[in-house]
Protein backbone atom coordinates (compact mmCIF):
# COMPACT_ATOMS: atom_id res chain seq x y z
CA UNK A 1 0.00 0.00 0.00
CA UNK A 2 3.25 2.49 0.11
CA UNK A 3 3.77 2.41 -3.12
CA UNK A 4 -0.05 3.58 -3.46
CA UNK A 5 1.64 7.37 -1.91
CA UNK A 6 3.26 9.02 -4.64
CA UNK A 7 0.69 8.29 -7.55
CA UNK A 8 -1.69 11.40 -6.55
CA UNK A 9 1.08 13.86 -7.69
CA UNK A 10 2.84 11.63 -9.83
CA UNK A 11 -0.16 10.73 -12.27
CA UNK A 12 -1.76 14.30 -13.02
CA UNK A 13 2.09 15.02 -14.05
CA UNK A 14 2.27 12.48 -15.97
CA UNK A 15 -0.43 13.44 -17.93
CA UNK A 16 -0.20 16.85 -18.41
CA UNK A 17 2.90 15.65 -20.57
CA UNK A 18 0.90 13.58 -22.39
CA UNK A 19 -2.10 16.58 -23.14
CA UNK A 20 1.07 19.17 -23.83
CA UNK A 21 2.47 16.46 -26.40
CA UNK A 22 -1.07 16.00 -27.96
CA UNK A 23 -1.65 19.86 -28.01
CA UNK A 24 -5.08 21.24 -28.64
CA UNK A 25 -6.06 18.11 -30.92
CA UNK A 26 -8.46 15.29 -29.81
CA UNK A 27 -10.28 17.39 -27.52
CA UNK A 28 -12.51 14.42 -26.69
CA UNK A 29 -9.55 12.33 -25.64
CA UNK A 30 -8.13 15.04 -23.74
CA UNK A 31 -11.29 15.62 -22.03
CA UNK A 32 -11.88 11.94 -21.40
CA UNK A 33 -8.50 11.62 -19.86
CA UNK A 34 -8.23 14.51 -17.51
CA UNK A 35 -11.80 13.26 -15.97
CA UNK A 36 -9.93 9.82 -15.90
CA UNK A 37 -7.18 10.94 -14.11
CA UNK A 38 -8.76 13.28 -11.70
CA UNK A 39 -10.98 10.01 -11.31
CA UNK A 40 -8.15 7.90 -10.27
CA UNK A 41 -6.66 10.51 -8.27
CA UNK A 42 -9.79 10.50 -6.23
CA UNK A 43 -9.64 6.73 -5.72
CA UNK A 44 -6.12 6.66 -4.52
CA UNK A 45 -6.88 9.11 -2.37
CA UNK A 46 -9.99 7.14 -0.60
CA UNK A 47 -7.79 4.12 -0.19
CA UNK A 48 -4.78 5.71 0.96
CA UNK A 49 -7.38 7.20 3.95
CA UNK A 50 -8.73 3.97 4.63
CA UNK A 51 -5.41 2.50 4.82
CA UNK A 52 -3.94 5.08 7.06
CA UNK A 53 -6.89 4.73 9.46
CA UNK A 54 -6.42 1.21 9.68
CA UNK A 55 -3.08 0.57 9.81
CA UNK A 56 -1.69 3.89 10.72
CA UNK A 57 0.45 6.89 8.65
CA UNK A 58 1.99 5.13 5.31
CA UNK A 59 5.51 6.99 4.08
CA UNK A 60 7.52 6.03 1.30
CA UNK A 61 11.23 7.35 0.27
CA UNK A 62 11.44 7.97 -2.92
CA UNK A 63 14.50 6.22 -4.61
CA UNK A 64 14.59 4.33 -1.14
CA UNK A 65 17.32 7.42 0.03
CA UNK A 66 16.45 7.64 3.94
CA UNK A 67 15.78 11.04 5.39
CA UNK A 68 16.97 13.47 5.57
CA UNK A 69 19.06 12.86 1.93
CA UNK A 70 15.74 11.47 0.24
CA UNK A 71 12.13 12.96 -0.20
CA UNK A 72 9.65 11.28 1.92
CA UNK A 73 5.94 11.51 1.02
CA UNK A 74 3.21 10.35 4.05
CA UNK A 75 -0.01 9.76 4.18
CA UNK A 76 -1.61 9.97 7.90
CA UNK A 77 -5.28 10.43 8.40
CA UNK A 78 -5.15 14.15 7.96
CA UNK A 79 -3.10 14.31 4.74
CA UNK A 80 -6.10 11.39 3.41
CA UNK A 81 -8.99 12.93 4.52
CA UNK A 82 -7.18 16.48 2.91
CA UNK A 83 -6.53 14.41 -0.19
CA UNK A 84 -9.81 12.59 -0.75
CA UNK A 85 -12.01 16.34 -0.24
CA UNK A 86 -9.38 17.89 -2.76
CA UNK A 87 -9.72 15.42 -5.17
CA UNK A 88 -13.41 15.02 -5.01
CA UNK A 89 -13.99 18.86 -5.52
CA UNK A 90 -11.25 18.82 -8.48
CA UNK A 91 -12.98 16.45 -10.16
CA UNK A 92 -16.55 18.50 -9.93
CA UNK A 93 -14.82 21.38 -10.77
CA UNK A 94 -13.26 19.99 -13.66
CA UNK A 95 -16.27 18.96 -15.30
CA UNK A 96 -17.94 22.65 -14.61
CA UNK A 97 -15.46 23.92 -16.51
CA UNK A 98 -15.86 21.35 -19.06
CA UNK A 99 -19.74 22.65 -19.44
CA UNK A 100 -18.16 25.98 -19.01
CA UNK A 101 -15.69 25.53 -22.68
CA UNK A 102 -18.40 23.93 -24.57
CA UNK A 103 -20.67 26.80 -24.01
CA UNK A 104 -18.46 29.56 -24.82
CA UNK A 105 -17.31 27.12 -27.92
CA UNK A 106 -14.00 28.02 -26.85
CA UNK A 107 -13.32 24.01 -27.30
CA UNK A 108 -9.12 25.08 -27.50
CA UNK A 109 -8.55 26.86 -24.26
CA UNK A 110 -9.73 24.35 -21.84
CA UNK A 111 -8.27 21.62 -23.45
CA UNK A 112 -4.79 23.27 -24.28
CA UNK A 113 -4.07 25.99 -21.45
CA UNK A 114 -6.79 25.33 -18.56
CA UNK A 115 -6.44 21.35 -18.10
CA UNK A 116 -2.30 20.99 -17.98
CA UNK A 117 -2.67 24.41 -15.95
CA UNK A 118 -5.06 22.32 -13.38
CA UNK A 119 -3.14 19.25 -13.25
CA UNK A 120 -0.46 20.60 -12.33
CA UNK A 121 -2.34 22.46 -9.82
CA UNK A 122 -3.79 18.88 -8.37
CA UNK A 123 -0.20 17.36 -8.41
CA UNK A 124 0.84 20.66 -6.11
CA UNK A 125 -2.35 20.32 -3.81
CA UNK A 126 -1.22 16.81 -3.07
CA UNK A 127 2.50 17.62 -2.86
CA UNK A 128 1.84 19.45 0.00
CA UNK A 129 -0.46 17.18 1.31
CA UNK A 130 1.98 14.53 1.74
CA UNK A 131 4.88 16.16 1.93
CA UNK A 132 7.37 14.79 4.71
CA UNK A 133 9.62 17.96 4.92
CA UNK A 134 10.22 21.42 4.65
CA UNK A 135 11.90 21.32 1.12
CA UNK A 136 8.89 19.33 -0.30
CA UNK A 137 6.36 21.59 1.12
CA UNK A 138 7.57 24.39 -0.42
CA UNK A 139 8.02 22.66 -3.91
CA UNK A 140 4.43 22.08 -3.45
CA UNK A 141 3.94 25.52 -3.17
CA UNK A 142 6.19 26.46 -6.25
CA UNK A 143 3.89 24.04 -8.44
CA UNK A 144 0.80 25.51 -7.05
CA UNK A 145 1.84 29.31 -7.58
CA UNK A 146 3.49 28.15 -11.14
CA UNK A 147 0.03 26.90 -12.22
CA UNK A 148 -1.98 29.35 -10.38
CA UNK A 149 -0.32 32.10 -12.40
CA UNK A 150 -1.29 30.49 -15.63
CA UNK A 151 -5.04 29.89 -14.20
CA UNK A 152 -5.61 33.38 -12.91
CA UNK A 153 -4.73 35.17 -16.45
CA UNK A 154 -5.58 33.09 -18.71
CA UNK A 155 -7.10 34.83 -21.45
CA UNK A 156 -4.44 37.55 -20.98
CA UNK A 157 -6.87 40.46 -20.16
CA UNK A 158 -5.70 43.37 -18.61
CA UNK A 159 -7.49 42.83 -15.44
CA UNK A 160 -6.74 39.46 -15.53
CA UNK A 161 -3.15 40.26 -15.31
CA UNK A 162 -3.20 42.76 -12.65
CA UNK A 163 -4.99 40.33 -10.53
CA UNK A 164 -2.42 37.93 -11.36
CA UNK A 165 0.67 40.27 -10.88
CA UNK A 166 -1.23 41.23 -6.87
CA UNK A 167 -0.93 37.23 -6.50
CA UNK A 168 2.28 36.93 -7.62
CA UNK A 169 4.04 39.08 -5.98
CA UNK A 170 2.80 38.34 -2.46
CA UNK A 171 3.11 34.79 -3.03
CA UNK A 172 7.26 35.05 -4.33
CA UNK A 173 7.73 37.36 -0.83
CA UNK A 174 6.21 34.31 0.78
CA UNK A 175 8.26 32.11 -0.88
CA UNK A 176 11.53 34.00 -0.05
CA UNK A 177 10.29 34.26 3.15
CA UNK A 178 9.43 30.54 3.56
CA UNK A 179 13.42 29.45 1.56
CA UNK A 180 14.99 31.98 4.38
CA UNK A 181 13.20 29.52 7.27
CA UNK A 182 13.59 26.47 5.40
CA UNK A 183 17.82 27.65 5.41
CA UNK A 184 17.58 28.63 9.28
CA UNK A 185 15.95 25.19 10.25
CA UNK A 186 18.48 23.15 8.22
CA UNK A 187 21.65 25.72 10.02
CA UNK A 188 20.29 24.84 13.11
CA UNK A 189 18.99 21.11 13.25
CA UNK A 190 20.82 19.50 10.43
CA UNK A 191 17.66 18.32 8.70
CA UNK A 192 14.56 19.49 6.83
CA UNK A 193 12.27 16.36 7.49
CA UNK A 194 9.54 16.60 9.84
CA UNK A 195 9.88 13.69 11.46
CA UNK A 196 13.80 14.14 12.44
CA UNK A 197 12.67 17.96 13.34
CA UNK A 198 10.10 16.49 15.81
CA UNK A 199 13.14 15.84 18.21
CA UNK A 200 15.44 17.89 16.93
CA UNK A 201 14.01 21.45 17.57
CA UNK A 202 13.34 20.56 20.89
CA UNK A 203 17.10 20.84 21.98
CA UNK A 204 17.29 23.91 20.00
CA UNK A 205 17.27 27.39 22.22
CA UNK A 206 13.69 28.90 22.66
CA UNK A 207 14.57 32.11 20.70
CA UNK A 208 15.39 30.59 18.08
CA UNK A 209 12.48 28.16 17.99
CA UNK A 210 10.01 30.58 18.46
CA UNK A 211 11.81 32.73 15.45
CA UNK A 212 11.66 29.98 13.09
CA UNK A 213 7.54 29.19 14.28
CA UNK A 214 6.98 32.89 13.52
CA UNK A 215 8.48 32.73 10.22
CA UNK A 216 6.78 29.49 9.18
CA UNK A 217 3.34 31.02 10.86
CA UNK A 218 3.92 34.26 8.46
CA UNK A 219 4.23 32.13 5.57
CA UNK A 220 1.63 29.97 6.03
CA UNK A 221 -0.84 32.78 6.71
CA UNK A 222 -0.06 34.59 3.88
CA UNK A 223 -1.25 31.28 1.91
CA UNK A 224 -4.14 30.92 4.02
CA UNK A 225 -5.13 34.45 3.84
CA UNK A 226 -5.27 35.38 7.66
CA UNK A 227 -5.82 38.34 8.72
CA UNK A 228 -4.12 41.29 8.59
CA UNK A 229 -2.02 38.99 5.64
CA UNK A 230 -5.78 38.57 3.60
CA UNK A 231 -5.85 42.02 2.18
CA UNK A 232 -4.68 40.34 -1.36
CA UNK A 233 -7.32 38.10 -1.99
CA UNK A 234 -10.75 39.86 -2.76
CA UNK A 235 -8.71 41.52 -5.73
CA UNK A 236 -7.57 38.63 -6.94
CA UNK A 237 -10.01 35.94 -7.15
CA UNK A 238 -13.05 37.11 -8.46
CA UNK A 239 -11.18 38.36 -11.43
CA UNK A 240 -10.75 34.60 -12.75
CA UNK A 241 -13.26 32.35 -14.58
CA UNK A 242 -15.80 30.68 -12.35
CA UNK A 243 -13.95 27.16 -11.99
CA UNK A 244 -10.68 28.41 -11.23
CA UNK A 245 -11.96 31.10 -8.70
CA UNK A 246 -13.76 28.29 -7.34
CA UNK A 247 -11.04 25.76 -6.90
CA UNK A 248 -8.79 29.00 -5.54
CA UNK A 249 -11.21 29.42 -2.87
CA UNK A 250 -12.18 25.84 -1.64
CA UNK A 251 -8.41 24.69 -1.84
CA UNK A 252 -5.29 26.95 -2.50
CA UNK A 253 -6.08 28.88 1.15
CA UNK A 254 -6.54 25.30 2.76
CA UNK A 255 -3.53 24.38 2.13
CA UNK A 256 -2.06 26.99 4.13
CA UNK A 257 -3.69 26.37 7.29
CA UNK A 258 -3.01 22.52 6.52
CA UNK A 259 0.71 23.60 6.69
CA UNK A 260 -0.28 25.43 9.81
CA UNK A 261 -1.71 22.33 11.64
CA UNK A 262 0.93 19.97 10.48
CA UNK A 263 3.95 22.47 11.65
CA UNK A 264 1.94 23.85 14.70
CA UNK A 265 1.23 19.78 16.01
CA UNK A 266 4.76 17.79 15.08
CA UNK A 267 7.35 20.79 14.93
CA UNK A 268 6.28 23.05 17.67
CA UNK A 269 3.91 21.32 20.47
CA UNK A 270 3.01 23.54 23.45
CA UNK A 271 3.56 26.75 20.84
CA UNK A 272 4.09 29.95 22.72
CA UNK A 273 2.85 31.46 19.99
CA UNK A 274 -0.85 30.49 20.77
CA UNK A 275 -2.09 33.57 22.11
CA UNK A 276 -0.90 35.69 18.74
CA UNK A 277 -2.77 32.95 16.64
CA UNK A 278 -6.07 33.64 18.85
CA UNK A 279 -5.71 37.21 18.01
CA UNK A 280 -5.67 36.59 14.21
CA UNK A 281 -8.63 34.31 14.27
CA UNK A 282 -10.60 36.79 16.13
CA UNK A 283 -9.26 39.58 13.49
CA UNK A 284 -9.77 37.16 10.95
CA UNK A 285 -13.19 36.24 11.39
CA UNK A 286 -14.83 39.71 12.87
CA UNK A 287 -12.92 41.49 10.05
CA UNK A 288 -13.78 39.35 6.88
CA UNK A 289 -17.64 39.37 7.87
CA UNK A 290 -17.58 43.19 8.23
CA UNK A 291 -16.16 43.01 4.76
CA UNK A 292 -18.53 40.60 3.43
CA UNK A 293 -21.60 42.75 4.88
CA UNK A 294 -20.40 45.73 3.18
CA UNK A 295 -20.51 43.86 -0.53
CA UNK A 296 -22.83 44.26 -2.92
CA UNK A 297 -20.87 41.93 -5.81
CA UNK A 298 -21.83 38.20 -4.94
CA UNK A 299 -18.21 37.06 -5.84
CA UNK A 300 -16.48 39.91 -3.54
CA UNK A 301 -18.99 39.06 -0.68
CA UNK A 302 -18.02 35.59 -0.89
CA UNK A 303 -13.96 36.39 -0.59
CA UNK A 304 -14.29 38.03 2.25
CA UNK A 305 -16.64 35.13 3.94
CA UNK A 306 -13.66 33.03 2.95
CA UNK A 307 -11.47 35.12 5.14
CA UNK A 308 -13.46 35.41 7.68
CA UNK A 309 -13.90 31.55 8.03
CA UNK A 310 -10.30 30.62 7.62
CA UNK A 311 -10.68 32.18 11.23
CA UNK A 312 -12.47 29.47 12.80
CA UNK A 313 -9.42 27.08 11.71
CA UNK A 314 -7.15 29.10 12.64
CA UNK A 315 -9.20 29.28 16.19
CA UNK A 316 -8.83 25.33 16.57
CA UNK A 317 -5.14 25.26 15.69
CA UNK A 318 -4.69 28.07 18.33
CA UNK A 319 -5.97 26.07 21.11
CA UNK A 320 -4.17 22.96 20.33
CA UNK A 321 -6.05 20.84 22.60
CA UNK A 322 -7.86 17.64 20.69
CA UNK A 323 -11.56 18.62 20.56
CA UNK A 324 -10.05 21.98 18.85
CA UNK A 325 -7.93 19.99 16.87
CA UNK A 326 -10.80 18.21 15.85
CA UNK A 327 -13.13 20.66 15.25
CA UNK A 328 -10.62 22.62 12.96
CA UNK A 329 -9.98 19.25 10.61
CA UNK A 330 -13.90 19.30 10.35
CA UNK A 331 -14.14 22.45 8.94
CA UNK A 332 -11.48 22.23 6.80
CA UNK A 333 -13.29 19.34 5.02
CA UNK A 334 -16.46 21.18 5.47
CA UNK A 335 -15.45 24.35 3.85
CA UNK A 336 -12.91 23.30 1.14
CA UNK A 337 -16.81 21.86 -0.57
CA UNK A 338 -19.11 24.51 0.46
CA UNK A 339 -17.15 27.18 -0.07
CA UNK A 340 -16.26 25.96 -4.25
CA UNK A 341 -20.07 25.38 -3.86
CA UNK A 342 -20.91 28.74 -3.64
CA UNK A 343 -18.37 29.88 -6.25
CA UNK A 344 -19.84 27.20 -8.60
CA UNK A 345 -23.68 28.90 -8.12
CA UNK A 346 -21.77 32.39 -8.31
CA UNK A 347 -20.62 31.27 -11.96
CA UNK A 348 -23.78 30.29 -12.25
CA UNK A 349 -25.48 32.84 -11.64
CA UNK A 350 -23.69 35.10 -13.86
CA UNK A 351 -24.06 32.59 -16.86
CA UNK A 352 -27.80 33.33 -16.93
CA UNK A 353 -27.86 37.03 -16.06
CA UNK A 354 -24.58 38.38 -17.08
CA UNK A 355 -23.06 39.86 -13.86
CA UNK A 356 -23.00 39.06 -10.12
CA UNK A 357 -23.63 42.45 -9.19
CA UNK A 358 -26.82 41.97 -6.54
CA UNK A 359 -28.38 45.01 -7.18
CA UNK A 360 -28.92 44.06 -10.67
CA UNK A 361 -30.25 40.61 -9.85
CA UNK A 362 -33.56 39.33 -8.84
CA UNK A 363 -36.25 36.60 -9.16
CA UNK A 364 -34.09 34.28 -9.27
CA UNK A 365 -36.27 32.00 -6.94
CA UNK A 366 -38.86 32.82 -9.15
CA UNK A 367 -37.31 32.19 -12.71
CA UNK A 368 -34.36 30.03 -11.73
CA UNK A 369 -35.97 27.20 -8.75
CA UNK A 370 -33.12 24.96 -9.28
CA UNK A 371 -30.54 27.36 -9.10
CA UNK A 372 -31.81 28.89 -5.72
CA UNK A 373 -32.10 25.33 -4.41
CA UNK A 374 -28.32 25.63 -5.44
CA UNK A 375 -27.46 28.72 -3.45
CA UNK A 376 -29.25 27.78 -0.45
CA UNK A 377 -28.24 25.09 0.65
CA UNK A 378 -24.68 25.56 0.85
CA UNK A 379 -25.51 29.34 2.33
CA UNK A 380 -27.27 27.79 4.98
CA UNK A 381 -24.36 25.41 5.65
CA UNK A 382 -21.99 27.94 4.90
CA UNK A 383 -23.89 30.44 8.15
CA UNK A 384 -24.09 27.15 10.07
CA UNK A 385 -27.46 26.22 10.39
CA UNK A 386 -28.22 22.73 12.11
CA UNK A 387 -27.95 20.22 11.40
CA UNK A 388 -25.52 20.86 8.42
CA UNK A 389 -21.77 20.00 8.94
CA UNK A 390 -20.97 23.55 9.32
CA UNK A 391 -22.65 23.69 12.38
CA UNK A 392 -21.19 20.52 13.21
CA UNK A 393 -17.65 22.19 12.98
CA UNK A 394 -18.93 25.06 14.60
CA UNK A 395 -20.24 23.87 17.85
CA UNK A 396 -16.94 21.45 17.97
CA UNK A 397 -14.49 24.36 18.16
CA UNK A 398 -17.14 26.55 20.75
CA UNK A 399 -17.57 23.82 22.81
CA UNK A 400 -13.37 22.79 22.59
CA UNK A 401 -13.20 26.74 23.45
CA UNK A 402 -15.37 26.60 26.49
CA UNK A 403 -13.43 23.56 28.01
CA UNK A 404 -10.12 25.79 27.46
CA UNK A 405 -12.43 28.28 29.67
CA UNK A 406 -9.17 31.45 28.78
CA UNK A 407 -9.87 34.70 28.20
CA UNK A 408 -8.63 34.19 24.73
CA UNK A 409 -10.47 30.98 24.41
CA UNK A 410 -13.86 33.03 25.32
CA UNK A 411 -13.32 35.82 23.43
CA UNK A 412 -13.14 33.41 20.33
CA UNK A 413 -16.07 31.48 21.41
CA UNK A 414 -17.99 34.57 21.14
CA UNK A 415 -16.20 36.11 17.74
CA UNK A 416 -17.32 32.69 16.77
CA UNK A 417 -20.96 33.04 17.41
CA UNK A 418 -21.33 36.63 16.11
CA UNK A 419 -19.30 35.75 13.27
CA UNK A 420 -22.25 33.33 12.65
CA UNK A 421 -25.25 35.40 13.03
CA UNK A 422 -23.53 37.97 10.70
CA UNK A 423 -23.23 35.08 8.23
CA UNK A 424 -26.11 34.59 8.37
CA UNK A 425 -27.29 38.09 7.88
CA UNK A 426 -25.21 38.27 4.75
CA UNK A 427 -26.08 34.93 2.94
CA UNK A 428 -30.10 36.05 3.82
CA UNK A 429 -29.05 39.64 2.42
CA UNK A 430 -28.08 37.28 -1.00
CA UNK A 431 -30.93 35.68 -1.01
CA UNK A 432 -33.74 38.88 -0.79
CA UNK A 433 -31.65 40.71 -3.47
CA UNK A 434 -30.79 37.82 -6.14
CA UNK A 435 -33.31 35.56 -5.36
CA UNK A 436 -36.60 36.60 -3.28
CA UNK A 437 -37.31 39.92 -4.12
CA UNK A 438 -38.93 40.69 -7.77
CA UNK A 439 -36.33 41.17 -10.79
CA UNK A 440 -34.92 45.12 -11.39
CA UNK A 441 -36.78 46.73 -14.30
CA UNK A 442 -34.50 45.99 -17.34
CA UNK A 443 -32.28 43.20 -15.70
CA UNK A 444 -34.33 39.85 -17.52
CA UNK A 445 -33.37 39.00 -20.80
CA UNK A 446 -31.80 36.38 -22.64
CA UNK A 447 -29.43 36.45 -25.52
CA UNK A 448 -28.09 39.40 -24.23
CA UNK A 449 -24.32 39.59 -25.15
CA UNK A 450 -21.86 40.23 -22.66
CA UNK A 451 -18.35 42.66 -23.51
CA UNK A 452 -15.33 41.37 -23.30
CA UNK A 453 -13.12 42.15 -20.39
CA UNK A 454 -10.94 44.39 -22.10
CA UNK A 455 -14.46 46.59 -22.84
CA UNK A 456 -15.35 49.78 -20.81
CA UNK A 457 -18.73 50.51 -19.46
CA UNK A 458 -20.01 53.22 -22.32
CA UNK A 459 -17.23 52.82 -24.61
CA UNK A 460 -18.65 53.24 -28.01
CA UNK A 461 -15.77 52.42 -30.28
CA UNK A 462 -13.33 54.59 -32.18
CA UNK A 463 -15.84 55.32 -35.26
CA UNK A 464 -19.46 55.77 -35.59
CA UNK A 465 -19.71 52.67 -37.68
CA UNK A 466 -17.81 50.24 -35.18
CA UNK A 467 -20.25 52.28 -32.34
CA UNK A 468 -23.20 51.25 -33.93
CA UNK A 469 -21.59 47.44 -34.05
CA UNK A 470 -21.35 47.40 -30.68
CA UNK A 471 -24.40 48.74 -29.39
CA UNK A 472 -26.08 46.44 -31.70
CA UNK A 473 -24.30 43.71 -29.64
CA UNK A 474 -24.85 45.12 -26.41
CA UNK A 475 -28.61 45.03 -26.69
CA UNK A 476 -28.21 41.18 -27.71
CA UNK A 477 -30.22 39.53 -30.46
CA UNK A 478 -32.49 42.91 -30.55
CA UNK A 479 -33.90 42.49 -26.88
CA UNK A 480 -33.06 46.21 -26.41
CA UNK A 481 -31.67 45.84 -22.93
CA UNK A 482 -28.88 47.77 -21.73
CA UNK A 483 -25.61 45.98 -20.96
CA UNK A 484 -24.69 45.68 -16.92
CA UNK A 485 -22.67 48.31 -15.47
CA UNK A 486 -19.61 47.02 -15.25
CA UNK A 487 -17.31 45.10 -18.14
CA UNK A 488 -17.85 41.26 -17.34
CA UNK A 489 -14.37 39.95 -16.32
CA UNK A 490 -14.72 36.37 -16.24
CA UNK A 491 -17.86 35.20 -17.59
CA UNK A 492 -15.68 33.54 -20.44
CA UNK A 493 -12.29 31.86 -20.14
CA UNK A 494 -10.45 34.21 -21.93
CA UNK A 495 -12.68 37.03 -20.87
CA UNK A 496 -14.49 37.01 -24.56
CA UNK A 497 -18.09 37.65 -25.09
CA UNK A 498 -20.58 35.37 -24.15
CA UNK A 499 -24.18 35.37 -24.73
CA UNK A 500 -26.51 34.95 -21.45
CA UNK A 501 -28.73 31.85 -21.72
CA UNK A 502 -31.28 30.70 -18.93
CA UNK A 503 -31.11 27.26 -20.03
CA UNK A 504 -27.54 26.22 -18.57
CA UNK A 505 -24.98 24.06 -19.35
CA UNK A 506 -26.35 20.96 -18.22
CA UNK A 507 -22.12 19.74 -17.07
CA UNK A 508 -22.53 23.25 -15.20
CA UNK A 509 -25.45 22.12 -13.61
CA UNK A 510 -24.58 18.46 -12.13
CA UNK A 511 -21.65 19.89 -10.96
CA UNK A 512 -22.82 22.26 -9.06
CA UNK A 513 -25.45 19.86 -7.93
CA UNK A 514 -23.11 17.01 -6.78
CA UNK A 515 -20.69 19.62 -5.24
CA UNK A 516 -24.29 20.52 -2.93
CA UNK A 517 -24.93 16.74 -2.50
CA UNK A 518 -21.30 16.05 -1.12
CA UNK A 519 -21.63 19.01 1.42
CA UNK A 520 -24.75 17.65 2.71
CA UNK A 521 -22.75 14.12 2.42
CA UNK A 522 -20.64 15.36 5.76
CA UNK A 523 -24.06 16.25 7.55
CA UNK A 524 -25.39 12.51 6.82
CA UNK A 525 -21.95 10.89 7.72
CA UNK A 526 -21.28 13.65 10.54
CA UNK A 527 -21.06 10.70 13.41
CA UNK A 528 -17.64 8.67 11.20
CA UNK A 529 -16.39 11.88 10.13
CA UNK A 530 -16.06 13.36 13.22
CA UNK A 531 -14.60 9.92 14.96
CA UNK A 532 -12.08 9.64 12.38
CA UNK A 533 -11.04 13.71 12.77
CA UNK A 534 -10.58 13.34 16.59
CA UNK A 535 -8.34 9.95 15.69
CA UNK A 536 -6.68 12.22 13.51
CA UNK A 537 -6.36 14.87 16.03
CA UNK A 538 -4.95 12.13 18.72
CA UNK A 539 -2.66 11.04 16.03
CA UNK A 540 -1.53 14.93 15.29
CA UNK A 541 -0.62 15.46 19.17
CA UNK A 542 0.85 12.03 19.74
CA UNK A 543 3.24 12.66 17.27
CA UNK A 544 4.83 9.10 17.76
CA UNK A 545 3.04 7.43 14.87
CA UNK A 546 4.25 9.88 12.22
CA UNK A 547 7.68 9.91 13.74
CA UNK A 548 7.85 5.90 13.40
CA UNK A 549 6.58 5.50 10.15
CA UNK A 550 8.84 7.87 8.83
CA UNK A 551 11.66 6.89 10.66
CA UNK A 552 11.28 2.97 11.29
CA UNK A 553 11.58 2.49 14.94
Amino acid sequence: MNALVPLPVLLPLCVTGLKLAIGPRLQRFQRFITLAVLGAVLVLSVLLMVAADRHGPLSVHLGDFPPPVGITLVADRLAGLMLTVSSAVTLLVNLYSLGQGMADRDDQTPVGVFHPAYLILVAGVSCTFLSGDLVNLYVGFEIMLVASFVLLTIGGTATRIRAGSTYVIISLFSSVLFLVAIAMTYSVAGTVNFAQLAGRLQEVPVGVRTLLEAMLLTVFAIKAAVFPLAAWLPDSYPTAPAPVTAVFAGLLTKVGVYSMLRTQTLLFPGHRLGDLLMLAALASMVIGILGAVAQTDLKRVLSFTLISHIGYMVFGIALAGRGSIAGAIVYVAHHITVQTTLFLVAGLIERRDGTTELTRLGGLARTAPLLAVLFFVPAMNLAGIPPFSGFIGKLGLMRAGVDNGGGWAWALVAGSAATSLLTLYVMAKVWNLAFWRDAPPGSEGEGRVLESAEDEPGDDGDGGDGGDDKDSAATGSGSGLPEPAGAVVSAGFLGQSITTTKRLPWPMVVATGAAVALGLLYTVLGGPLTTFTEAAAIELLARTPYIEAVLGR
